[in-house]
């Protein structure tokens, strides 16, 4: 399906050049001269290289139509995931890079979307938060402000965060998988 260039989005897959690409970043660029135009970095499906590339925003892309499933994540095996499909029961292997830095928010029993193009996947997406522990906490610093005070903290995946000043080692919380930043309390 064609699509103009400036509609591109990450996580897309598109046709380029005969290759298939996903889509990890797009921007769209307005020089001070000149026409818009979009840069987007993407990877090759079967390589697995990036690339950067650029449009003018009035260019077309071939857009490939990609179905979505749901996974349940029971392993890692190597460099693959092991999902099952929650009605089948059968097993399924899906490269870990396609979580990118989301990766080690990757938890048991966690449902997984893969997008996939002809049966093949091709992206990989989390829930939008999850819940970890806090195992290291700075201690809070007399004096700061509460408005923009946040101290560095480790989270039970070996990933650092910031918090805010009232949060302390062994409490839970909820943090966005795709940039690891803390949202709230966990509740309960």
């Amino acid at each position: 399906m064609k699509q103009q260039a400036n509609l591109i989005r990450a996580g897309q897959v598109i046709e380029h050049e005969g290759q298939r690409w996903t889509v990890l970043k797009q921007q769209i660029i307005t020089p001070g001269k000149g026409g818009a135009f979009i840069q987007v970095e993407m990877r090759n499906l079967k390589t697995g290289n990036k690339t950067n590339e650029r449009w003018r925003t009035a260019d077309t892309v071939e857009r490939l139509m990609t179905d979505n499933k749901e996974y349940t994540y029971s392993y890692t095996e190597g460099t693959n995931m092991v999902l099952m499909d929650p009605e089948t029961f059968e097993q399924t292997h899906v490269p870990l890079e396609l979580l990118g830095d989301s990766a080690p928010f990757l938890q048991d029993n966690m449902t997984i979307e893969v997008d996939l193009v002809e049966g093949e996947p091709v992206a990989a997406h989390l829930p939008a938060t999850v819940i970890l522990e806090i195992v290291e906490a700075d201690p809070v610093v007399k004096g700061q402000t509460a408005a923009s005070s946040y101290k560095p903290a480790k989270l039970s995946n070996g990933v650092k965060t910031m918090v805010p000043p009232f949060i302390e080692t062994g409490e839970r919380v909820v943090v966005k998988t795709e940039d690891a930043s803390y949202v709230e309390r966990a509740k309960g």
